[in-house]
Formats: C-alpha cells, structure tokens, sequence
C-alpha cells in the first residue's frame, strides 16, 4: 500500500490511496478508505467502476458525507461524485425540466431555483449534501419531499454494466426511501432532472411556516420568503454541521398501526401524530425521545443535541462506535417506554 493519500489520475477522475475520510463525513469522525475514486466527469463513471483496482474491492458511494455514520475503516473502495452542473432541458411555459449533476451541492441548487423565478423546493432550503443523494434518501422537510419534483434519475446501473435513466415511477419512491436505497451499492446516481414549476401553492401548514412569516412582517408570501422563514427555522432547531459534527435528523419518524397511535395519544395527550401510509400514523420520534429525558444527554463526545432531540452531534473527539453507541441507548430508552423502534436515518458503516 502506498503512504496516505497517494494518487493517480485517469481522465475523468483520480484514485487516493488509503484515503482520509474525517473531512468528508459531517459527523467528523474519524475513518479511512483504502481506495477513494473521485469521478470528475460523469461520462468517465463507467471507466472508473471498470478500473482493475475498484473491481476487486467493496464499494461505498459517498456525497458529502452528511448522510453516514463511520464506525470503523472501509476496507474497500470509496466513490465519490464531484462532477458539477445545472442545465434546463425543457419549459412547457409552466413547468421547466432542470438537469442537475449529481455532484452539485443541493442547498446551492435551491438557491439557483429561487433564482430563476421557480418553486417547489423551498421548503427543502439548508438541506446539507449533494444534489445526487437527495433521491437515494428521498429527502423532506416542513411538509416537502423530493419525490414530488424528480422527473427521472440518470445513473449507472452496476449489475446491467450500462447507464440508464429511471422515470419518477420506476424509482419506487417512499418514506425516506427509494429504489436506490433498497438495492444498495447496484445504482450510483450521476444526474437527476426536475420538473420545477413556475407558480405553486405554497405549503405553509408545518409548524412554524407562517408564524415566522408573521413574525418578519411577510403579509403576501412567496417562494423566496418562505426559504428564507424555513432557513431560520432550520438554524434555530438543527445544530450546524459547521459548527458541531452531526448527520442532521439520525432517527426516522415512526410509522405505527393506528390502534397503537390512538392508546399511546392516549396514555401521552401530548404526543403528536400525523397520518401516514397504508393508514398507519407517523409518530414524532424527537417528542419521544425528549420525554425519555434523553435531550442534551452527552456520553464523552458523543451526545444528544440540546438544541433538537432528534440530532445525535460529535462535541469534538467522539468516534463513530461512540455515537453508535449513544445511538442504540436512546432506541432501547424509547422501546421500553413506548413500545416503539426508532429507526436509524444514516448509512451506518
């Protein structure tokens, strides 16, 4: 093996050896990789995953990190998307189809969007990561998912060895969930495209929307204002990645049967609940934790956030398996109260 972080360069990306993964993971944890492939060009994906030394090797495709908990070394081979872009392909007068590389951050193409006078994705303003993983997590916030403005996900499909292009059906979108995330490490995602509108109802029915809409003097709200109230609500109640190592949100709400919803809003009038799939409802995972006293808890470095219940942070020198750790602590607290499993959010390795 060579020294840390030995290179060499393909056209259209470059592989490190025994590669740092510390500053690529928000969490801050430490990790390595024994091979990182860095894909500049996306039209080189295939030549890349060809390449004899990934080949033989387990392979972890990785963002920004914003989404993966490290609990140890990769012993394999790390590909990372940094090709950049955003494009329009199509614009029926309502609606424009925007091609964007999977490399593009995705707070910054929320951004670019509000700019050219389209909506649809300002409830997602701050998200951290790439524009690539927000399809994988089906990422959401304040009432949003992606889901509802993918047009169709180019990647390159590993078991047929060829790049294809997924409609939004065939992507099998859920809860935090997709087709990319149930079959891992077949699809590395390197575009997506979205059918943005030019006018939109705008959701403001999330807790907090309209009163600090209300708050700034907002009387006739638009897309860029309701960014900009979703913003500060995200910078009050989530710890910043920048600041503090976190994933965001580590636990999923739960989904439970309704009969099990209606005797723990029961037992805990306080409980808040909304209506979920297949006539499940969806239980706030950060009130549960929080009524196990569980928020602000900290074990060495690795603890809860006093600022949201539902964010696991690194104060500085916690390791992956100590937040592992404090992880599993706060599911077994909320299984005995309340008889429910919280399910973790990150990738953890």
């Amino acid at each position: 093996m060579s020294a840390p972080g030995a290179a060499a360069a393909r056209e259209g990306y470059a592989i490190v050896e025994n590669a740092a993964l510390d500053a690529r993971n928000t969490f801050r944890v430490p990790a390595r990789a024994a091979l990182l492939a860095e894909v500049h060009d996306a039209r080189a994906l295939g030549a890349a995953l060809a390449d004899v030394r990934l080949r033989a090797l387990p392979l972890l495709v990785l963002g920004e990190g914003s989404n993966i908990l490290f609990t140890r070394d990769w012993p394999g081979a790390v590909l990372a998307l940094a090709a950049r872009g955003i494009e329009t392909c199509g614009d029926d007068g309502a609606n424009v189809r925007v091609r964007v590389a999977a490399g593009e951050h995705w707070d910054g193409f929320v951004h670019w969007s509000l700019a050219q006078g389209l909506c649809g994705l300002e409830n997602l303003v701050s998200i951290p990561g790439t524009v690539g993983a927000a399809p994988i997590q089906n990422i959401g916030a304040y009432g949003v998912e992606v889901r509802e403005f993918v047009a169709a996900v180019e990647a390159w499909d590993r078991e047929a060895g060829r790049a294809v292009r997924l409609a939004n059906a065939d992507c099998a979108f859920g809860y935090r969930d997709s087709l990319f995330k149930r079959t891992p490490g077949r699809y590395v995602v390197s575009a997506v495209e979205f059918d943005l509108p030019r006018r939109r109802a705008l959701r403001m029915g999330y807790a907090g929307i309209a009163d600090e809409l209300a708050a700034h003097g907002v009387a006739a709200p638009d897309a860029p204002s309701v960014a900009a109230a979703v913003a500060r609500l995200r910078r009050r109640k989530l710890p910043d990645p920048a600041r503090i190592g976190n994933a965001g949100s580590f636990f999923k709400n739960p989904q439970v049967r309704a009969g099990l919803a209606a005797e723990l809003r029961r037992r805990h009038p306080g409980l808040p609940a909304w209506p979920a799939d297949d006539g499940r409802e969806k239980l706030s995972a950060a009130w549960l934790i929080e009524a196990c006293g569980l928020k602000g808890l900290r074990e060495g470095d690795a603890g809860v956030s006093e600022q949201h219940a539902l964010v696991l942070v690194n104060h500085g020198r916690a390791d992956g398996a100590q937040v592992l750790a404090l992880a599993e602590r706060v599911r077994a607290a909320v299984r005995e109260r309340f008889g429910v499993e919280l399910e973790p959010e990150p990738l953890i390795v």
